[in-house]
């Protein structure tokens, strides 16, 4: 066998180093790269937690962002509104209970993410919102009667709205809209207002039937009054003139007259019981 020549080996040790080396500094080189770097989506900010200083106050916006490898590591929040659905129980002023529900549309201050971030941490929605949410619809529900509550529904949301705002905004949350989505009592409430809407209709409908009575009434009075009127003018008519029997039977005989030559069918009756015997009619001419 061979000797080794000891300047082949460590020439083969020392390449060996520098590879070595080389991939050291190239794999860091690469990971730096790789953790300096941040993305932030659309809809979205960021503030960036430093081990040394602790949180920063720049907001990051959308886009792409440095920061120091390992030192320092982004904290995403989502700035678009999102639906928040609560339910609660409450009492109105009258001691009903009613059952409200309410939709809210929230999101964070974005140029409050680093104070936000100290106070609540990421989860902000879920350790503020059904606390102040439950409080307010308790005191607003309670401010009104059950019957105001179906009546004044919109004044109660923006009453609701008004209390929530100002609540939230202390924890710097924005609240973009607040609706109630359901508002409901109990079943006792609820049967005792059917039946006073029911008595409400039958009081409705008598009052109805008792005003047509008297309309009824008063057209027959009027009518009864204005036959009389009509007899007494005739009577006096007769009075002065006999002839205006004779003239009224005749206007009769031309409408009979008339309402037979329509006729289709032909029918064969005596003249006077049609008060058609007109040359019989005598006709007195007052004298002058």
């Amino acid at each position: 066998m061979g000797s080794v020549n000891p300047q082949n080996v460590a020439a083969a040790i020392n390449n060996i180093a520098r590879l070595a080396q080389v991939a050291l500094v190239g794999g860091a080189a690469v990971w730096g790269a790789s953790n300096s770097l941040f993305t932030v989506e659309g809809g979205h900010r960021a503030v960036v937690f430093n081990r040394l200083t602790g949180i920063k106050e720049t907001v990051y916006e959308e886009g792409m962002h440095f920061m120091m490898p390992w030192f320092e590591r982004p904290i995403i929040y989502d700035v678009r509104a999102k639906p928040v659905n609560i339910q609660s129980v409450s009492g109105s002023k009258d001691l009903q209970t009613v059952n409200i529900g309410i939709r809210v549309l929230t999101k964070p201050n974005a140029y409050k993410l680093a104070e936000i971030y100290r106070t609540l941490g990421t989860d902000y929605a879920e350790r503020v919102l059904p606390s102040i949410i439950q409080e307010t619809l308790k005191s607003v529900v309670a401010q009104y009667n059950a019957s105001q509550l179906l009546t004044m529904r919109e004044v109660v949301s923006r009453d609701i709205r008004r209390i929530l705002t100002e609540r939230a905004r202390f924890f710097n949350i924005v609240l973009d809209d607040v609706s109630i989505t359901h508002l409901t009592f109990s079943k006792q409430y609820e049967a005792a207002v059917e039946a006073k809407q029911v008595a409400q209709q039958e009081a409705e409908r008598a009052k109805f039937i008792v005003d047509k009575a008297l309309q009824e009434k008063e057209g027959a009075i009027v009518r009864a009054q204005g036959e009389a009127q009509s007899a007494k003018l005739i009577g006096e008519a007769v009075q002065q003139n006999p002839s205006f029997i004779t003239l009224r039977k005749i206007e009769a005989a031309r409408e009979i007259a008339h309402t037979v030559s329509q006729s289709g069918n032909k029918i064969y009756l005596p003249a006077d019981s049609l008060l058609l015997n007109l040359h019989e009619l005598e006709v007195n001419i007052p004298k002058k």
